[in-house]
């Protein structure tokens, strides 16, 4: 099971550059890429979705394994390994939406703020405020799964 986890972990990176590079391509050949867009969150959001299944079930089978060979563990301590192992996934994944949160938020707010201020230098302490909220966005993330982690 862990080395079928292994080889996705590994698979999972070059299906993105793959599937990036025939964004790329269409693009270059002037065809309309939200067919090859799509197909890339497609394959991203899978590899999301089997990854985080992998790693709870290799976990669950660690957990199980141990719990054989070790007839002193008790249910509550079975238990700890499979909740870690939840507590790792879910911090991962707050850090993760709350950072691709936060690049949307600055990616619409810095180009407005830069224009804004080209227009009108005053306005730079008001532009770069909402700037700085965006980016607030990913602190909080950060902040939470560093709580997240100090319960696991």
């Amino acid at each position: 099971m862990t080395t079928l986890f292994y080889i996705l972990l590994i698979l999972a990176p070059v299906a993105l550059i793959y599937s990036a590079f025939t964004v790329i391509k269409a693009r270059s050949q002037g065809k309309s890429i939200k067919k090859s867009v799509r197909m890339n969150l497609l394959v991203f959001a899978a590899l999301i979705v089997m990854i985080s299944l992998m790693s709870v079930s290799v976990f669950a089978a660690d957990n199980g394994e141990t719990a054989q060979t070790e007839q002193t563990q008790t249910a509550e301590a079975a238990d700890s390994g499979a909740s870690k192992g939840m507590g790792l996934l879910a911090a991962g994944l707050v850090t993760g939406l709350a950072g691709i949160g936060g690049g949307i938020a600055v990616a619409a707010g810095a180009p407005a703020a830069i224009a804004a201020t080209a227009e009108d230098p005053k306005s730079f302490g008001k532009s770069i405020i909402f700037v700085a909220l965006g980016e607030s966005i990913a602190l909080y993330g950060v902040v939470i799964s560093i709580l997240i982690l100090q319960k696991v």
